[in-house]
């Protein structure tokens, strides 16, 4: 079966990446179907993530297969039939993003969006031998998503190395602000009571792993609450989103509904509110502790699924063998972390491995270097480090507006949108092009609209020759405490220049003339 829904041929630039868009992301130009020929409709516009990952240089060359709805965990659910893994004939691929995950193990595709609910973004990773990285909640936009669980949904990233999956995952982001989270050393791994629940495959795979080996410190540490947060997804009342997210379409459509799928989402709405309201109380206390276990570790890494099933078992028992694989998976959205799947070797009868890396909300490059490391591949290169230097800009320089193209021009990225420590005055100066003057000041301070661009060390000096007094690259203090370069102003220039720190930026100042 192909991993292909629609595709079209079009020329890839040089550089430039092939992209696949798993069928419930709006791509303009094709149909959304969701798995579902008769839900399609006709997106006018692309998702927030398409459209930044285009802007980046890659290619969509066409919608992927998922189990309908991105209801499902196994990659069979779906009107245009059951995906394989690659690696392992007659063995499922994993869903419910299974055509992007097989489309890039079979090199179709450079890198390939997915969605993650439960799992649906590391999964299918495992069972096909390539990265799979699910962010922090929030960080990637779910705009222009057909919703599976509204709450708990992200999009994800697949390719076959960390680095390339990495790199596009930063492209797809909207930028925000996220302070360099702290290197991991120490690893937390699952008792063996939990490893118990994984068979025999499994358990032979993940004995060899030696997290100590690669110069982590291990500790087994105890992830009941997280466990116990992943069962309210399915085995509690939290389903009943997946029905406020399609359930008229199904009820009023049964007969174009995999029947699996239409079960379980006519199932949720049957769930009485009052149980929802106690289930998203009672998951807040779960979350709260599972939390602690940071207190204790810096990463956890446990095996992605617990049993990799065949086709045949799947359709023996299509809900049970589906529940079982998202043990692991189930709960990390739920309680807001980030997660990396990378493969880790073979099991004893030659089936892909894979574990996955588990990290708290906004550590995703971190988790990023250690699943790099077990994968034996290079680790992505992180923002802001020895060999990127982050500038803050605040006026002239900023996306959109007259000088920006000096950074563009310079292969800058941009990394975050965010405002300076409430310390900072803003004045107009009387340049050409109109630019402000940013100057640290003792009293009346105010926080500064800002963005925070990231250039190479020969960009970064380049850059720096350009810029033109009274203005001076200096030290910029961000509203988390971070410091990093950015534009000052010399104090003889802003005597007696306009100050617009009332404005809270050089846009908002710019918009009331």
């Amino acid at each position: 079966m192909t991993a292909w829904i629609a595709r079209r041929d079009g020329e890839v630039p040089p550089g430039g990446l092939r992209l696949g868009v798993k069928d419930n992301i709006d791509v303009a130009g094709f149909a959304t179907t969701a798995g579902c020929p008769a839900f399609a409709y006709e997106p006018t516009v692309s998702a927030p993530v398409v459209i930044r990952l285009e802007a980046a240089g890659a290619v969509v060359i066409g919608k992927t297969a998922l189990d309908q709805f991105a209801t499902g965990l196994v990659g069979t659910r779906s009107p245009h039939g059951a995906l394989e893994s690659p690696l392992a004939p007659g063995f499922v691929s994993g869903g419910s993003s299974s055509g992007s995950a097989v489309a890039v193990a079979t090199g179709e595709a450079d890198i390939a969006l997915g969605t993650d609910t439960a799992g649906s973004g590391r999964v299918p990773a495992a069972f096909c031998g390539i990265v799979g990285l699910k962010p922090t909640p929030g960080w990637l936009s779910t705009v222009g998503v057909v919703p599976a669980c509204r709450s708990f949904d992200c999009v994800s990233m697949f390719a076959r190395d960390v680095v390339t999956a990495a790199a596009a995952l930063e492209a797809a982001a909207e930028p925000v602000t996220v302070a360099p989270s702290a290197p991991v050393r120490r690893i937390g791994v699952p008792s063996e009571q939990v490893l118990a629940s994984c068979d025999d495959e499994v358990l032979a795979a993940w004995e060899p792993l030696d997290l100590a080996g690669l110069g982590y410190e291990v500790v087994e540490v105890d992830l009941s609450a997280y466990l116990a947060a992943g069962q309210l997804l399915y085995d509690g009342a939290l389903v009943a989103e997946r029905h406020a997210a399609v359930g008229a379409f199904v009820d009023a459509h049964l007969n174009d509904v995999d029947p699996v799928v239409g079960s379980i989402i006519r199932a949720a709405g049957r769930i009485p509110a009052s149980e929802y309201v106690r289930d998203v109380e009672r998951l807040a206390g779960l979350a709260a502790d599972a939390a602690r276990v940071w207190d204790d570790v810096d990463g956890v890494v446990l095996p992605t699924a617990p049993h990799h099933p065949t086709l045949a078992e799947v359709a023996a028992d299509p809900i049970g063998a589906n529940a079982a694989l998202g043990r692991f998976t189930n709960g990390c959205n739920l309680v807001g972390w980030c997660a990396a799947a990378v493969p880790a070797g073979t099991t004893l009868a030659g089936l892909p491995f894979g574990v996955s890396v588990l990290g708290p909300a906004w550590s995703d490059r971190s988790v990023w270097a250690v699943g790099a490391a077990i994968a034996g591949q290079p680790a992505p290169p992180s923002v802001g480090a020895d060999d990127r230097i982050l500038v803050a800009v605040c006026g002239a320089h900023l996306e959109g507006q007259p000088l920006n193209h000096q950074l563009t021009s310079r292969q800058a990225r941009l990394v975050a949108r965010t405002a300076t420590a409430p310390t900072y005055r803003l004045v107009a100066l009387p340049t050409d092009p109109p630019k402000p003057g940013l100057v640290r000041t003792t009293s009346g301070g105010a926080a500064v609209e800002v963005e925070v661009w990231s250039l190479d060390a020969a960009g970064f000096g380049s850059f720096v020759a350009e810029v033109p007094a009274p203005l001076a690259i200096g030290t910029v203090v961000l509203a988390d405490g971070t410091a990093v370069k950015g534009f000052t102003c010399e104090g003889v220039a802003a005597d007696g220049a306009p100050d617009i720190t009332a404005h809270g930026g050089w846009r908002a100042w710019l918009a009331s003339r």
